[in-house]
């Protein structure tokens, strides 16, 4: 009946010592004057030992009916056996105020010399019922409401779990299509160019891999961060493409602190590189800028006759991890001159 306040928390929902406290000498109090002959004059002494009998009663009948509540949510813990446990906890409400009314009667006769009539008591009986029934209710709307938001919190993991299992699959997805390509570009700088900047292009390539082992499992880093692997990125590709590959950065340094979904700038370039023309009579420009809070990458359409194989993934897999992560998405804009894509940048509280 008497639990630790850890366990009264588990089983009410909350701690209930002052609503208990209080409650019980609210009730004691109302059925005192509900019951006792207020027109006739009695010794200041018998009314307090009437006050403290139906304090008595009142308590008895408040611990049993809470007992017996807390046996039926252990016993019918679900929320669907919610209209079980409040018939059953109304039934048990019932029989206590009944019980424990004709055992009061019962101790008390002898001093008042009154037998037990049940239909005479049958209005008290009434009266007691709905005040137990309505203090009950109380404890019933609070264990709801409790239940409730454990639901809710519980939902939200469980969304946030899925989400984050979407974005580690997808940056899974991003690395080897990064590893693919950049495999794409070390066969063809092995068939132009001399072992020695081929395996220099590979020393470059495992610097960028160990900046990817480093950004770990991170859904956003800072622009700061992107903008350094991206550099670097094309600092190995400048070795394939000389001054024929020109990256216009125009940063501004109140934004590098800005967050950014990880890989996004670099498969950006990627891309551009991949699917457009580079050549000393075709140089390829791709401008980095930021507008109106967000990362610009554009460059002419200057689409090769012979693509390469593709795996279909860069630009996809970018807007859904933003779609992830915020509420931010990026724009894609091509215009048969232009290709333009937007990445919102966003602070940390987002």
């Amino acid at each position: 009946m008497f639990y630790t306040k850890e366990k009264r928390i588990r089983y009410l929902g909350f701690d209930d010592f002052w609503f208990k406290l209080v409650g019980i000498l609210i009730i004691s109090f109302a059925t005192y004057f509900l019951f006792s002959n207020l027109s006739r004059e009695y010794p200041f002494i018998e009314r307090l030992i009437s006050w403290v009998i139906s304090l008595v009663f009142s308590t008895i009948d408040w611990l049993i009916i809470r007992a017996i509540m807390i046996f039926l949510r252990i016993k019918f813990p679900s929320l669907k056996d919610s209209a079980l446990r409040i018939s059953l906890l109304f039934i048990g409400i019932v029989f206590t105020v009944i019980v424990m009314d004709y055992i009061g009667m019962w101790i008390l006769s002898p001093l008042t010399g009154d037998s037990y009539n049940f239909m005479m008591r049958s209005k008290a009986l009434l009266s007691i019922t709905l005040i137990s029934t309505m203090t009950m209710a109380i404890y019933e709307a609070i264990y709801f409401y409790v239940r409730l938001k454990k639901s809710i919190r519980e939902e939200e993991q469980s969304k946030q779990a899925i989400v984050q299992a979407q974005l580690d699959a997808l940056r899974n997805q991003a690395q080897p299509h990064f590893f693919f390509n950049t495999l794409n570009t070390l066969r063809d700088i092995i068939d132009q160019n001399s072992k020695a900047e081929a395996k220099e292009f590979v020393d470059k390539l495992s610097e960028i891999y160990r900046f990817l082992l480093e950004s770990g499992n991170a859904n956003l880093i800072t622009l700061r961060d992107e903008l350094k692997f991206a550099k670097a990125y094309i600092h190995i590709q400048s070795e394939r493409f000389g001054d024929n590959l020109k990256l216009d950065w125009r940063i501004p340094n109140n934004m590098l602190d800005k967050m950014i979904v990880p890989m996004s700038l670099q498969l950006l370039l990627e891309n551009a590189i991949k699917h457009n023309i580079i050549s000393k009579a075709k140089p390829l420009t791709i401008n980095v800028f930021v507008e109106d809070d967000k990362l610009m990458v554009r460059n002419k359409i200057q689409p090769k006759s012979t693509k390469l194989p593709s795996t279909k993934v860069g630009l996809k897999n970018i807007q859904e991890r933003y779609r992830l992560t915020s509420e931010e998405s990026v724009k894609i804009s091509n215009n048969e001159n232009q290709f333009t894509v937007v990445l919102p940048l966003l602070n940390i509280s987002e």
